[in-house]
């Protein structure tokens, strides 16, 4: 019955961040499961990567039967984001460790408040208005940071796509978050893949369930976001942001 509820609540989290935000579910899954199931950490991280293969998918198909999503632009930045994940995972392995565990975690935090109090307005027209040109050097320009930063730090890819994609490229908030998921489903898909090759998949059950968890709210939480106004969205995204960083914060304290 734990390893139910466990699961259960993780893929709850993890399936609202991904649906609402294109949030990685392993910054939910990976610590519930280690903090809660006592698994390894590594089997963790492999296991929520897993659940959000289908979670992403599902969503950036709700998202772009919505129009929500920009797959020219997405194809770039993520070719950017792999090529430059790697290098920074090189970059890290050469330096001391550093205690930026917590990052993708107060990202989140800011960005739920960043949401809450100065929400993404940005129309599609004056997305269109950018000349493709810029957009995509815009795009390999930003996946290479976000790559990098996700590579060097091990962390914070959902989040910092979402807040390049509107910050930097000027995405409205629907579209940055499709886009978002578009990308996250490959990431993960390779980052689940090379941990399952390396360490193997571990617990089937544990699998299933936060796979399965991960992917109903995964959807739920797309379809609510796709019929929201602008002004509902953001402030549904903020809150949602913010509540996943305090748990996660909680989490890890009692880890």
């Amino acid at each position: 019955m734990l390893t139910f509820l466990v699961c259960f609540f993780a893929g709850l989290g993890a399936g609202l961040g991904t649906g609402f935000a294109g949030m990685s579910a392993a910054a939910v899954i990976t610590p519930m499961l280690v903090t809660f199931l006592h698994m390894e950490t590594y089997q963790a991280v492999g296991i929520a990567l897993a659940s959000d293969v289908l979670a992403s998918a599902i969503s950036a198909y709700t998202y772009g039967k919505n129009k929500n999503l920009d797959i020219r632009n997405g194809l770039v930045m993520m070719a950017a984001v792999l090529a430059f994940t790697l290098v920074g995972s090189w970059v890290s392995s050469l330096l001391p460790s550093s205690t930026m565990g917590n990052f993708s975690v107060f990202m989140t935090l800011l960005l739920g408040v960043k949401f809450i109090v100065r929400p993404v307005m940005t129309t599609k027209a004056a997305m269109e208005g950018v000349s493709r040109r810029r957009q995509v050097v815009q795009s390999l320009i930003s996946g290479c940071m976000v790559g990098f930063i996700c590579g060097f730090i091990g962390a914070g890819g959902g989040m910092m796509m979402l807040l390049v994609l509107t910050s930097v490229l000027g995405y409205e908030l629907k579209t940055a978050v499709g886009t978002s998921v578009f990308i996250m489903t490959f990431t993960a898909l390779t980052g689940s893949l090379s941990h399952f090759a390396i360490g193997g998949v571990g617990d089937w059950w544990v699998l299933a369930l936060c796979i399965a968890s991960t992917l109903l709210w995964a959807r739920i939480a797309a379809r609510f976001a796709n019929k929201s106004t602008p002004e509902v969205l953001n402030r549904a995204t903020g809150v949602v942001l913010v509540v996943l960083g305090v748990v996660i914060l909680g989490v890890n304290y009692l880890g």
